[in-house]
């Protein structure tokens, strides 16, 4: 048997470069595979350290600044001396506002951070058979869903959660349905389900599309504390969390 090089995988899924079936099935092996777990965060973490040395690259140049300053001083007369000083100062200034700006983040607001992230999730595209009753209720929720039709695609997954009102899937795809639909108080009551459930695999989506619809419902609060949890953890939504508490205003 084959074994499978995860080398290139590890780079799309730290970059989060996955589509959500790539995402899917990368995190059904991490589930199985403790080396596989292990080298991603090592992966992560050396990655890190790399982002770090542009840090110290830049304390470097402010020392480099405030050096030459100081022995420029010594050797220009009095007069040129406070003009020198006034532009190193204005250089010094602006790198360091400079520094400020690439590490911290633009302000966004609400709307900005929801027209920059949100996206509808997309189920993979494997689905369970056609068969009757409640997967013939989820098979035709899906094509309204997929095209769009969220209002009866809601009505649907519904009723396929009257017959199972554990299917975890089912209850993330009402909750994107009825936020397309802004229906929040649904979307969060759907999203809370399968985060407390604690049993699945749609945990990350489902805490990612609550955080955003708290940002909906103006819980900055809530939001920016389901977004540090999400940031804190090895999930598909790390890099956008952490970006998003950045700028999160």
């Amino acid at each position: 048997m084959k074994t499978i090089d995860f080398s290139y995988f590890i780079e799309r899924y730290n970059a989060d470069d996955m589509s959500d079936t790539e995402k899917q099935w990368f995190l059904k092996e991490l589930e199985g595979n403790e080396k596989l777990r292990q080298e991603v965060a090592l992966r992560k973490q050396t990655d890190n350290i790399l982002n770090n040395q542009n840090v110290i690259s830049l304390r470097n140049k402010l020392s480099a600044i405030e050096k030459k300053r100081k022995e420029t001083e010594k050797s220009v007369p009095d007069k040129r001396k406070s003009i020198f000083i006034k532009y190193a100062a204005a250089i010094a200034v602006l790198a360091i506002i400079g520094s400020i700006s690439l590490f911290k983040g633009k302000n966004m607001s609400s709307e900005e951070i929801l027209n920059k992230y949100y996206k509808a999730y997309e189920p993979p595209t494997s689905q369970r058979s056609v068969q009757s009753g409640a997967d013939a209720d989820f098979t035709l929720a899906l094509e309204f869903y997929n095209t769009h039709d969220y209002d009866n695609a809601a009505v649907l997954f519904n009723k396929v959660l009257e017959h199972k009102p554990n299917d975890m899937q089912t209850i993330l795809l009402q909750g994107v349905a009825n936020f397309e639909e802004k229906r929040y108080p649904e979307a969060k009551r759907s999203f809370r389900k399968v985060v407390d459930d604690n049993a699945n695999l749609y945990i990350d989506q489902a805490q990612w599309y609550l955080a955003l619809c708290y940002l909906k419902t103006n819980e900055k609060d809530k939001a920016k504390q389901l977004f540090r949890l999400i940031g804190k953890e090895e999930g598909i939504y790390k890099n956008d969390a952490s970006k998003i508490l950045r700028g999160l205003n």
